[in-house]
């Protein structure tokens, strides 16, 4: 059986780890959120961007030339591609493209929420999740097993959980 002072450390650890995480949290809250609404335009401004290309590209070449996300050309004449975006002049390999994301900082905390391994920001990643981690095995050690008030944590943790499952089964 553990001792009461093992609890009593875990619970300092807890807070301590919880008034670090809390800045964290608040920013992957405020991505998470952003990215709800990713297919909208919702904070989002419009900007153009002048590409110099190579001249005479098809379709296909300007959709990988330019890596735009289902490039849907309206229509194609002897010296021009039109696309939804904005267009391209075949003789002089010039593309105009209208796009649309988010300020500076808004665009910083989507890419962080959308990290990879591939990207340095992987590891705020791994170490907020073991953080969260430790925040689920330390909130049950805050506590004597023998309390109510463990016994009644173990059962809202069980409905949390059996909630999330549900919603991520009947939700996705």
């Amino acid at each position: 059986m553990a001792s009461a002072k093992l609890h009593n450390d875990f619970r300092k650890y807890h807070r301590w780890l919880g008034y670090f995480l809390a800045g964290i949290m608040a920013v992957y809250s405020i991505s998470g959120i952003l990215l709800i609404f990713r297919k909208t335009d919702f904070l989002k401004y419009n900007y153009s961007i002048e590409k110099q290309l190579s001249v005479e590209l098809d379709e296909n070449s300007l959709n990988s030339a330019l890596n735009i996300k289902n490039l849907k050309v309206l229509e194609e004449s002897p010296d021009k591609i039109t696309f939804e975006q904005g267009y391209y002049e075949k003789n002089t390999g010039l593309a105009f493209v209208n796009k649309k994301d988010y300020p500076a900082p808004l665009a910083k905390m989507v890419k962080l929420h959308k990290a990879t391994h591939g990207s340095p920001l992987f590891i705020l990643n791994i170490s907020f999740g073991l953080g969260l981690l430790f925040f689920v095995i330390s909130s049950f050690l805050m506590f004597m097993p023998k309390n109510a008030i463990f016994k009644n944590g173990i059962k809202i943790a069980g409905l949390g959980f059996l909630f999330a499952l549900l919603v991520v089964i009947f939700g996705s």
